[in-house]
């Protein structure tokens, strides 16, 4: 019988070294394949980072991609919580390992317990490897995942290339046309400069040399008392007959334009600084606006397009002298002339 348990006790010290290193190999490769998880991890998100720059140019398509891959780090949390679990395992494992080693070590009668009890470590070995098998599984889930919303990424990529591409070429084109425009529109400023001029020179020699008529910059200025009597809107008789000697000259000078340049004889109404409240007119405004417009009318009557005319009143608001003299006034009160573009 002592020769029985000699060597049931011999083959138990036999058996059980084999079972610590498989249990050990065992061990190491969890922890290998725990460390690469962990590796893998850490340079995908690395990587995954990376690209936050170009994220922020993809406004809405990439809001739903950021939203994807907040779902699947939610997803990653329990996987973690079951690879802490399994390491906690390990560690208990690895714990009553030591103990049963030193048992073994002493006591060589227990050796049954022992294989009984390091069959029940082996079982919990197993069935931490298969969750581990499943955790790895489902990690290489979240990679494929990672990889299709990389290759999204890279298409959103090109297809924004593609657009600042596209706009680059569409700025040039604008870049080219705005220069044209502005060659044409300084083209059509000169020409229209010189048939000013011709007007301005074809008034003056028409209208003479009188000190209430004159020219002043790009306009002709008429005193308003050439026109207007004092307080009124009404052309005199004389204020037509020089009327219309401009609508001559206008006429003239209008058969020369080109139809394209889109000129327009603006008439501007202007008062002095006396404040007016007749029962007609409320303010100088309404006084130097009427006066414009009465100029105008008389000028369609004379044949001139109603669409090359203007009329503006600006009141006491624009002084060509600011002095409150009697000729101060008499030289704010006026009615301006000006050839310009519509």
């Amino acid at each position: 019988m002592a020769l029985a348990r000699s060597r049931r006790g011999e083959s138990g010290m036999n058996y059980w070294p084999g079972f610590v290193d498989a249990l050990s190999t065992l061990v190491l490769s969890v922890i290998f394949i725990l460390t690469v998880f962990v590796v893998v991890q850490y340079f995908l998100a690395m990587e995954v980072s990376g690209k936050d720059t170009a994220l922020s140019r993809l406004n809405a398509q990439i809001a739903r991609l950021t939203e994807m891959l907040s779902l699947e780090k939610a997803g990653k949390a329990p996987l973690e919580d079951q690879i802490a679990q399994l390491r906690a395992s390990i560690t208990v494992a690895e714990n009553e390992r030591d103990k049963y080693k030193s048992a073994i070590a002493g006591l060589t009668g227990g050796a049954d317990s022992a294989e009984q009890r390091a069959g029940e470590l082996s079982s919990k070995l197993d069935d931490q490897k298969s969750i581990s098998a499943r955790a790895l599984a489902q990690v290489e889930v979240l990679n494929q995942q990672i990889g299709a919303l990389r290759r999204q990424l890279a298409a959103l990529e090109s297809a924004l290339d593609v657009s600042e591409k596209s706009n680059q070429e569409s700025q040039t084109r604008l870049t080219e046309l705005g220069q044209r425009l502005n060659v044409a529109l300084a083209q059509r400023i000169q020409e229209l400069s010189r048939y000013r001029s011709d007007f301005f020179g074809r008034l003056r020699e028409i209208l003479g040399n009188r000190p209430d008529i004159r020219i002043v910059g790009d306009r002709f200025v008429f005193q308003s008392e050439v026109l207007f009597d004092s307080g009124q809107a009404t052309l005199r008789p004389e204020g037509k007959e020089e009327i219309d000697k401009i609508a001559t000259a206008l006429k003239e000078i209008a058969s020369k334009i080109p139809a394209e340049i889109p000129w327009v004889l603006r008439v501007d109404g202007h008062t002095d600084a006396r404040p007016i409240n007749s029962p007609q007119f409320k303010s100088n405004w309404d006084l130097s606006a009427a006066r414009a417009i009465s100029v105008v009318q008389y000028l369609i009557t004379q044949g001139i397009p109603p669409n090359r005319l203007v009329a503006a009143g600006f009141g006491e608001f624009q002084p060509i002298d600011p002095d409150t003299t009697d000729e101060a006034y008499k030289k704010n009160r006026r009615i301006e002339l000006k050839l310009t573009e519509r």
